[in-house]
């Protein structure tokens, strides 16, 4: 019999977010190690982010994660998941977070929902997809005119 703490999505999700918040307090990107995060993702994860994004693109595995976290940085001076909502059924997860965030490079703050769909497999994540509502929006804070 599988440990239900260990393979059941929301737990993992839930694990995953705590040991995030705990990377971002130890510094984050380029200070902490990325070894508080790897047990949640698997070796050949994939993060699909939009185009459109300062930090877009197909990110993959440990290495690509790293990277995603780093670019995720450049972009954000703060970043805080302020309420999340969970919808699991067996490997798949649904998580729509409300987020409070502000542009490294502006300064401009913004609130906006993330909807993510996560894969998980065998107790780690193999798959992320967010949707954002405006990309552009993001994209237009981000950067410099």
């Amino acid at each position: 019999m599988t440990d239900p703490l260990t393979t059941d999505a929301v737990a993992v999700l839930t694990r995953m977010y705590t040991a995030e918040a705990e990377y971002l307090a130890a510094g984050g990107p380029g200070e902490a190690s990325f070894d508080l995060l790897a047990p949640f993702f698997s070796p050949d994860v994939v993060l699909h982010q939009a185009d459109a994004l300062p930090y877009g693109g197909t990110w993959r595995g440990h290495a690509g994660m790293e990277q995603f976290f780093l670019a995720m940085s450049a972009a954000w001076e703060s970043f805080d998941m302020v309420e999340q909502e969970f919808l699991a059924t067996d490997e798949t997860a649904v998580v729509l977070t409300r987020v409070r965030a502000r542009a490294r490079a502006t300064g401009r703050e913004l609130a906006f929902p993330i909807l993510q769909t996560i894969r998980v497999q065998d107790g780690r994540i193999t798959e992320v997809r967010p949707f954002y509502w405006d990309t552009a929006a993001i994209a237009d804070a981000c950067a410099l005119r």
